[in-house]
């Protein structure tokens, strides 16, 4: 979870991304949707589910030997990015963000992309990335991670 000015209100926000539970603890991650919740809060600091997405962040079992690839939520400015790393011998990131849009009370897609490189090799890293030109206005909640040709 983390918290921050999702809407540029002035009041605290929360961002939360739901997991799965477990019932075979021996099985290696799971490949069940992570639902990314944005709460957003009036004066009386009451929280109202203002928007869902189950895509924006990767499964536990997305990481490949890395294992979970979900590194945590960034809040800054209206600005809400999720971020990921994973591999095996070839190492990824990726980092999807969104922006608030006061016009509409809605976030949309920003940007996306991240870099990749071999781990015997960390010095040659190849960075990609998406925006708005790339993938048109794409709504948070009708974020599928598909947008930018990746996932």
């Amino acid at each position: 979870m983390e918290t921050g000015d999702l809407n540029r209100d002035a009041y605290p926000d929360k961002l939360l991304v739901l997991d799965s539970v477990q019932t075979d603890s021996t099985a290696f991650g799971s490949e069940a949707r992570r639902p990314l919740l944005v709460l957003t809060s009036n004066v009386q600091g009451q929280y109202t589910l203002a928007a869902r997405n189950d895509n924006a962040a990767m499964c536990s079992g997305c990481g490949g030997m890395m294992g979970d690839p979900y590194q945590g939520l960034t809040i800054k400015n209206g600005y809400f990015s999720v971020e990921h790393y994973g591999g095996s011998a070839w190492r990824w990131t990726h980092i999807v963000t969104f922006k608030y849009n006061p016009a509409d009370h809605h976030w949309y897609l920003h940007r996306e992309g991240g870099d990749s490189f071999h781990a015997a090799d960390p010095e040659k890293v190849e960075t990609h990335v998406k925006t708005t030109r790339d993938f048109g206005r794409v709504r948070f909640e009708q974020y599928t991670g598909e947008e930018a040709g990746e996932k």
